[in-house]
C-alpha cells in the first residue's frame, strides 16, 4: 500500500492512503418472490388486458384468448411474446383468476426488472367444446392438450403476429405454464426449437413426455435454448416428473434452471415461477448464475459476518440465527429492533432465532448479563456513538448496491491538519473508474455527510456508496464523480462555539479537495448531500454559502421547520424570491422512510409541502417501508446521485 504526503502553504499537511475495498463476491442464492409482489398497487402504471378471438383451422372454430399488454404499450413499437398455459383444469381464464399474473407483471415494470412483453393466455385444450366441465380426464379431452401445438403452432402465433406488434421470431418467443400447461411448454417448446428460444415448465404434469423424447439431440438444444426454467414444490407429488427431466439434462449436459421450492401442487409456486421466470426472458443470459438459483431452507452465513465465521446466520424468510459462546453468563439478550432473550446449552453456547427482520443495514449489540458488546463474529461498524456490531439483511430490490462486474473506484483515506480545530482529521474521498488512468479529466465533487452517532467511514461500510456510484456510472446513470466524506463534528479549541462543522467544510475541506484532487472547482460542478444529522448540516451549509453550492440533497434530515415561521424569511429570505433561486440552484433534493418516527416523518413532509407552497423546485421522494435507516438512505443516494451536474 502506497502513502504520500503533500504539504500546502501554512494550512494542511495532507496524507491519503487507498483503501482496498475486499468485496467477497459468495455465491449468493436468489430469493423467491418477496412478500406483496402479488399485491395490486393503484399509483404504478398498469398494463392491460384484452380478449381476442382467433380463427383455428386446426379446431374448425373460432377460438379465445386473453392478451396481456405491458404499461406504455404502443404498436409503434414491437415486443417479444410469452405464451403463458394453464393446466388440466383450467381454461384461458385460470391465470387471471388463481395468479394475477397481470399483477405480478405490473409490479415488476415498476422495479424495472423486465423487458416489456406480450403475454398471450390461450385455452390449451384444443376442441370445439373446450370448456373446463364434466369429466376433464376424458380421454377426448386429455388428447385435445396434445392437440394444442397444432392449433398454436399454425393457428395463434401467426394471429398474434399479425395482429400485435410483435418481435415473431424464436429469440423473442417464449412459452411457458401450470401444471398440464408446464408439460405442454415443455413438449411443444422443447421439439420445436426453431419457434421457441425460453422455455419454462412449473410443476409440470404426467403429460410432460420422457426426457429422451423431449432433448434427442442434447448438441442442438445447448445451442438453440436461451433458457429453460423447471420448477416444482417439495411436496408437490408430481414432483418426480419435474426431477427426471433435471437428471436426464444434468446427465446431457444441457444448461438449465432446476428450481425446487417449499410448497405444494397450486398458485403459491406457480405464481413465484412467474415472477422468477418473467425476470430472465428475452434477456441475455449468464448460465454460470444458474446455481444461485436454489432454494434453501437453511441460514446461510450473513454478509457482515467476520469471514470464515457461520454465525448469525439469515434464513430464507430474514429471521436471524445468533449464537455466542459465553459459558460463564448468567444471562445474554440480542438487541436487533428489539431484545430477544438466548438459550444456554451444555456446552455453553447460547442461541436465539429472531423474528423476521426488514431488509437493509442494523446496528446490533449483544448483551452479556445486561453489558452491550459487540458480537465477535460480526465485523465492526462506527454507529450509535461507538464500535458496534452490523447485519445486512438482503433485499430481493437490493441490486443496486451489490458488487458487480464494471468498473469499480476507490476509496482513499486523507488526512489533514485543520487550524479551525487545531486538530488532525480524516476524510474518505471516492474517485470513480479511470480517475488515475486518464489524467487531464476533471470532476465535480458530491460531498456527502453521515448521521449523528457515525462518522466518515459510514457511508463506505454501511451505505455501500462506492458500489452504487459505481453501478450508476457503469449503467451511465450518474455522471463520474468524487465523492468527498468528512466527519460532521468539528469544535473549536475554546469549547464555546458548538459544531462548526460548516466553517471548515467551506474554509479548509473544500480547498484542500480542490488541491490535491483534479476538480472541477466552481460551484455548478460542487453538491452536498447527508442523512438525518447530516440532511440538516447541508441547508445550514449550502443555503448560507449559495456561491458555492448549486446541489442540495437532504436524505430524512432538511432544515428545522418550526411551527408557524414563514419558510420564505428562513435563511436570510432566500427562498423568498422563488424564481431567482430556482434559477440559481439546480437541485434540491428531499427523502424520507414512509415508515420512520412519526416526528421525522412529519417534519420532511411539511418542509417538503413548505417549500412546494413557496413556489421552490424540488424533488421529493419516499422510501416505502424503510425507517430512519440505511435503507432508506442508500435509495436515496442512488436517485439524487443521477438528478446532479447534468444541467
Amino acid at each position: 500500500m502506497k502513502t504520500f504526503s503533500k504539504t500546502k502553504s501554512g494550512l494542511f499537511a495532507v496524507g491519503m492512503v487507498m483503501i482496498l475495498n475486499v468485496q467477497l463476491f459468495a455465491q449468493e442464492v436468489v430469493k423467491q418472490a418477496p412478500a406483496g409482489f402479488d399485491v395490486l398497487h393503484p399509483e404504478i402504471a398498469h398494463g392491460r388486458i384484452d380478449s381476442i378471438n382467433y380463427n383455428s383451422t386446426t379446431v374448425g372454430v373460432t377460438r379465445k384468448a386473453l392478451v396481456y399488454t405491458p404499461p406504455g404499450y404502443t404498436k409503434t413499437k414491437k415486443y417479444p411474446v410469452l405464451y403463458l398455459l394453464h393446466g388440466i383444469g383450467g381454461d384461458e381464464k385460470e391465470w387471471l383468476n388463481g395468479g394475477k399474473p397481470q399483477v405480478i407483471l405490473d409490479n415488476l415494470y415498476a422495479k424495472g426488472k423486465l423487458v416489456p412483453m406480450v403475454v398471450i393466455l390461450p385455452n390449451g385444450r384444443a376442441m370445439k367444446d373446450d370448456r373446463p366441465t364434466g369429466n376433464i380426464m376424458a380421454p377426448d379431452k386429455v388428447q385435445a392438450f396434445a392437440t394444442f401445438e397444432k392449433d398454436l403452432l399454425n393457428d395463434l402465433i401467426p394471429y398474434v403476429d399479425h395482429q400485435y406488434p410483435t418481435l415473431a421470431d424464436r429469440e423473442h418467443r417464449a412459452i411457458a405454464g401450470l401444471s398440464m400447461g408446464g408439460g405442454q411448454s415443455l413438449n411443444f417448446g422443447l421439439t420445436n426449437l426453431d419457434k421457441f428460444a425460453w422455455v419454462g415448465g412449473f410443476s409440470s404434469a404426467p403429460n410432460t413426455k420422457k426426457p429422451e423424447e423431449l432433448v434427442p439431440d442434447a448438441d442442438a438444444a445447448r445451442k438453440q435454448l436461451k433458457l429453460l426454467w423447471i420448477s416444482c414444490g417439495a411436496s408437490d407429488g408430481l414432483l418426480m416428473y419435474s426431477k427426471r427431466t433435471h437428471d436426464y439434462l444434468v446427465e446431457k449436459n444441457v444448461p438449465h434452471i432446476y428450481y425446487v421450492e417449499p410448497g405444494v401442487h397450486d398458485f403459491k409456486v406457480w405464481k413465484n415461477g412467474l415472477y422468477m421466470f418473467s425476470q430472465l426472458i428475452f434477456k441475455p443470459v449468464d448460465v454460470s448464475t444458474f446455481p444461485k438459483y436454489v432454494y434453501s431452507d437453511e441460514g446461510v452465513p450473513a454478509s457482515t459476518n467476520i469471514p470464515g465465521l457461520k454465525y448469525p446466520q439469515i434464513y430464507p424468510d430474514n429471521r436471524v440465527l445468533f449464537r455466542v459462546k459465553a459459558p460463564g453468563a448468567q444471562n445474554v439478550k440480542i438487541d436487533l429492533m428489539k431484545k430477544y432473550e438466548m438459550k444456554k446449552d451444555t456446552a455453553g453456547f447460547w442461541t436465539v432465532t429472531t423474528d423476521p427482520v426488514v431488509p437493509g443495514f442494523h446496528y446490533y449489540s449483544l448483551l452479556i448479563d445486561d453489558v452491550p458488546v459487540v458480537d465477535p463474529s460480526s465485523q465492526t461498524f462506527y454507529g450509535m456513538g461507538r464500535m458496534a456490531s452490523g447485519i445486512d439483511i438482503p433485499d430481493p430490490d437490493g441490486d443496486f448496491y451489490t458488487a458487480k462486474k464494471v468498473p469499480h473506484g476507490q476509496v482513499r483515506s486523507v488526512n489533514y491538519y485543520s487550524e479551525i480545530t487545531q486538530a488532525w482529521r480524516r476524510a474518505y474521498v471516492y474517485t470513480p473508474a479511470g480517475y488515475d488512468a486518464v489524467v487531464a479529466k476533471k470532476y465535480p465533487v458530491l460531498y456527502l455527510q453521515h448521521g449523528s452517532g457515525e462518522d466518515e467511514t459510514g457511508w463506505v461500510a454501511q451505505g455501500k456508496m462506492d458500489l452504487i456510484m459505481d453501478n450508476l456510472v457503469a449503467a451511465k446513470k450518474a455522471v463520474p464523480m468524487i465523492v468527498v466524506m468528512d466527519r460532521g463534528y468539528a469544535f473549536s479549541p475554546t469549547g464555546k462555539a458548538g459544531n462548526i462543522f460548516p466553517e471548515v467544510l467551506v474554509k479548509e475541506i473544500i480547498p484542500m479537495i480542490d488541491q490535491n484532487f483534479r476538480t472541477l472547482p466552481d460551484r455548478d460542478h460542487r453538491a452536498m448531500a447527508g442523512l438525518s444529522m447530516g440532511g440538516f448540516q447541508t441547508f445550514q451549509t449550502t443555503m448560507g454559502n449559495l456561491d458555492k453550492f448549486a446541489y442540495i440533497g437532504g436524505f430524512s434530515g432538511a432544515a428545522f421547520l418550526q411551527p408557524d415561521v414563514d419558510i420564505t424569511k428562513m435563511f436570510a429570505g432566500e427562498w423568498a424570491n422563488a424564481a431567482a433561486f430556482n434559477k440559481k440552484v439546480r437541485v434540491v433534493y428531499l427523502s424520507i422512510g414512509t415508515a420512520e418516527p412519526e416526528r421525522m416523518y412529519t417534519g420532511v413532509k411539511n418542509f417538503h409541502q413548505a417549500l412546494e407552497k413557496a413556489g421552490i423546485k424540488h424533488t421529493y421522494y419516499e422510501s416505502p417501508g424503510t425507517s430512519h435507516e440505511w435503507q432508506t438512505w442508500r435509495r436515496s443516494l442512488n436517485q439524487f446521485a443521477t438528478l446532479i451536474f447534468k444541467n
